[in-house]
């Protein structure tokens, strides 16, 4: 077993870099714009931040609902059935555009809402046009994202963050030359950046598509194959739980800022230091459950049930460790980490006491992340959804609310209620995942 599993450490980690990369580039549209719109003062800046809190919804739910796809295509690349690739990928695509329009249109409809949240008219006022162009970065975002699962199902994993990131690289030019005017380009400001990110999304999409349609080492993807309807709702059942359990989660982490907001500026200041280093450690486990998953469904396609198991403490392990390591840096370092952010005496002794708690809740975070992505690769979805959605809901956040007021934490109490929750889930999944590989063993049509 121990053999088995230092076999699988490179192939995790060699999918879960590229994995964790894209997901990084992502991001990386929303810090553009920040920077770049910054000499314009703080209207356009909150403007940028209020989008994005609405948008990293949808991010959340397009990536889970359609990380289901990677999963397919990686069963059937695990099988040999090359020929069924074109057709899954296909009906992905379709079902890409069809989340992405539908993704835009809700977004869109939300905007009606946003004077009844009390957020400042200014604001508001300036951002109609930014939130509009950020609702149609969606659809071609959506798209890519089903080329860039497709290709790390292949072990191509390189390709599709190539591509992520030639959106990024694509937007800085776009962005100074649509806010700041360039030559024949209208000096736009804020709706200049919305523009730009829209437009350099779509370009990245083109360029994927080319690709797809070009390059003769994607001869085996592009088959013609018709679009099933079968298939695409076989994905979408597949991928609606994750799409849910990832909107789930990342409403629980705002309704979780919104209580350590009752504690004050400084303690929300502290709380935004802390969560800006977080949001960086928190891409690894999502990309070793995205490595994790396409590892096991390869495995499980070429029916390779032994090797099932000996995957899913690879990346428990390797998420461990890198994740161990950040959990001693940021329980030992964390006042000069936050240093390097802010100079504010109570902002940083804030941001270290929840540091403190980030430690040990990043070993939590690594199994329940690595167990979720190695049930995904069974196409096993809703359950470990359900438990999920439990832990960060109806346990971590009454729990929180306990240890920060009642048992005098202050913020990073709201913190600690997750580190329990996360273990707890982590452990139900780890015997989902041996309750099903055991089944596998005795019947592999199971």
């Amino acid at each position: 077993m121990i053999g088995a599993i230092r076999h699988e450490v490179p192939a995790i980690v060699g999918l879960a870099l590229p994995i964790v990369t894209g997901l990084a580039a992502s991001t990386l549209i929303g810090v553009t714009d920040s920077l770049m719109l910054a000499p314009l003062g703080p209207v356009p800046l909150a403007a940028v931040g209020l989008t994005g809190a609405v948008a990293v919804l949808f991010y959340a739910a397009i990536y889970g609902l359609l990380s289901a796809l990677s999963v397919r295509i990686g069963a059937a690349w695990g099988a040999g059935e090359g020929r069924a690739i074109p057709g899954i990928l296909r009906s992905g695509l379709a079902l890409g555009a069809l989340v992405g329009v539908g993704s835009a249109l809700l977004m869109a409809a939300l905007w009606p809402l946003l004077p009844l949240l009390h957020q400042p008219e200014e604001v508001v006022g300036a951002m109609r046009a930014y939130w509009f162009w950020i609702c149609a970065f969606l659809i071609p975002f959506s798209i890519l994202t089903v080329f860039k699962s497709a290709f790390e199902a292949v072990d191509r994993p390189w390709l599709g963050t190539a591509f992520a990131f030639l959106g990024v690289a694509i937007n800085v030019p776009l962005n100074y030359g649509l806010i700041w005017g360039l030559g024949p380009l209208p000096q736009l400001g804020l709706t200049g950046a919305g523009l730009a990110s829209f437009l350099a999304e779509t370009i990245a999409l083109g360029a994927a598509f080319l690709w797809w349609r070009r390059a003769p080492s994607m001869r085996r993807l592009r088959l013609r194959r018709q679009v099933a309807l079968g298939e695409m709702g076989l994905t979408f059942r597949e991928g609606a739980p994750l799409g849910a359990m990832y909107v789930v989660e990342t409403a629980s982490v705002s309704v979780a800022t919104l209580m350590i907001g009752a504690f004050g500026t400084v303690a929300l200041a502290g709380n935004q230091v802390a969560m800006a280093v977080g949001g960086l450690l928190y891409m690894l486990p999502m990309g070793v459950a995205g490595a994790v998953a396409i590892r096991v469904a390869q495995e499980r396609g070429a029916g390779n049930v032994d090797a099932l198991r000996p995957i899913a403490l690879a990346a428990v392990g390797v998420a461990g460790v890198w994740l161990v390591a950040a959990a001693v840096t940021l329980a030992l370092q964390g006042e000069a980490i936050a240093r390097l952010v802010t100079d504010d005496p109570q902002v940083v002794a804030v941001a270290a006491a929840i540091f403190l708690v980030f430690a040990p809740m990043q070993i939590s975070d690594a199994v329940q992340s690595a167990m979720l992505g190695a049930l995904r690769g069974l196409s096993d979805t809703a359950w470990p959804a359900m438990v999920s959605a439990i832990a960060y809901w109806p346990v971590a956040l009454p729990l929180g609310y306990v240890l920060a007021h009642w048992l005098g934490m202050g913020p990073s109490g709201i913190w600690a209620g997750y580190i329990l929750a996360l273990a707890g889930a982590g452990a139900a999944l780890c015997l989902r995942f041996w309750h099903r590989t055991a089944l596998l063993a005795q019947s592999p049509s199971v």
